[in-house]
């Protein structure tokens, strides 16, 4: 696996607090990938999720379209989002990263951070944008950036758009393996772990498309239901940070320990809040037969090979949850409209396509979904790379 392009780490002067930025590559001298604050977050986690963006990037490329792919990059922030120092934290952070911003890292919310807040403080450091290092390669610059302000300030039932298009994405992946295995909608019962954007949206789809949420995880808990929750009611009562105000539960609701999730009685399992959520150790606990990797690098390697062992599949964060980022793209480049119909249109009809690829060569290779889509993205870089170029000289 070759080096990444960029690798550093950063120490805040006021907190002592440590952040991270790795460019696993650029293609026409960009890179994308977003910014996450959480406790615990180490180099090494940020290189891996820089290497996934590599690959979401890759799997998204259509030559037909004006989407430009990009290469992977990722930002992380060593520090808990509640701390009353983290957004004093995040500004410096961006200080001390805006040159890479202005230059080649296209970046946005991640874990522990919304985009109104990474805007905020982004703009307080004086960046135009957290992508405007993509912005020379837009061939009308005013329109494109009119286009992603329209699209954000699109709203669907009061939650705004570019905060559903990723669960969506990760519903309809869900969707098309219940479609390929004959399974039905109804009566196929979920539990999520993390009820924030990505998992909150998810929830919500696949409530919508039938499929009964038996239990949800959040920092405070697990709530279950085997008869169903009502997931509406859930996300209507969540705080900034995806916790749920317990008052809104039925009499019916249970609340359990934070991590029952992964034993819950359910047909598939949805990891969408951190990192590392699957080990080698909890593992054993799971009876669902489908995992959906909604957050990025839930499922620890070797607890993915056991599972893989006794039967469970896993549907890898690098197709799963990979509308959100190309979304943007899309919309920036001007392949979609800005407006939810067609935002969503695009988002399943190109979800369900990169899916049921990727399902098919793992059945063709005898391998597991991961390892097909990480062939998939080995097919299509050197194509892009060779239409596009990988580095340019900073």
């Amino acid at each position: 696996m070759p080096a990444p392009y960029l690798s550093l780490t950063w120490t805040d002067h006021v907190t002592g607090r440590r952040g991270f930025l790795v460019v696993d590559r650029l293609v026409r001298g960009v890179a994308s990938g977003g910014l996450r604050m959480r406790p615990g977050c180490t180099l090494d986690e940020v290189a891996g999720l820089a290497r996934g963006m590599t690959m979401k990037e890759a799997l998204h490329y259509d030559p037909e379209g004006r989407y430009v792919p990009l290469g992977g990059a990722k930002g992380g922030i060593d520090c808990d989002p509640r701390d009353p120092e983290a957004y004093g934290v995040l500004v410096r952070y961006l200080r001390a990263t805006r040159p890479y911003i202005e230059a080649f890292w296209t970046t946005g919310e991640d874990l522990g951070l919304s985009q109104d807040l990474v805007d905020r403080a982004a703009a307080e450091v004086g960046l135009v944008s957290t992508v405007q290092a993509v912005y020379p390669l837009l061939d009308d610059e005013r329109a494109a950036r009119r286009r992603l302000s329209e699209a954000f300030a699109v709203e669907v039932d009061g939650i705004g758009l570019d905060a559903l298009v990723g669960g969506c994405g990760v519903a309809e992946s869900v969707l098309t393996a219940l479609d390929r295995s004959g399974t039905p909608y109804a009566g196929t019962r979920v539990a999520v772990q993390g009820l924030g954007t990505m998992g909150g949206a998810t929830a919500r789809f696949l409530a919508r498309a039938g499929l009964t949420v038996v239990a949800v995880a959040d920092i405070k808990g697990t709530v279950s239901n085997p008869a169903g929750l009502d997931v509406e009611a859930l996300l209507a009562a969540r705080d900034a940070h995806g916790t749920v105000d317990r008052r809104a539960l039925r009499p019916e609701d249970r609340e359990t320990s934070a991590d029952a999730w992964l034993a819950a009685d359910a047909d598939l399992l949805v990891p969408a809040a951190v990192s590392y959520a699957i080990d080698p150790e909890n593992q054993g606990r799971i009876t669902a037969r489908l995992i959906v990797e909604a957050a990025n690098m839930p499922v620890l390697p070797e607890a993915e090979d056991l599972l893989t062992a006794r039967g469970v599949s896993v549907l890898p964060d690098v197709v799963v949850n990979s509308a959100t980022n190309a979304w943007w793209w899309w919309t920036l480049f001007g392949d979609i409209a800005p407006d939810a119909r067609g935002s969503f249109d695009h988002v399943r009809r190109s979800m369900r396509a990169l899916v049921d690829l990727m399902l098919s060569r793992a059945e063709r290779d005898g391998t597991t979904p991961r390892a097909a889509a990480h062939a998939l993205a080995a097919d299509r870089l050197p194509v892009i790379e060779a239409r596009y170029g990988r580095h340019r000289p900073i």
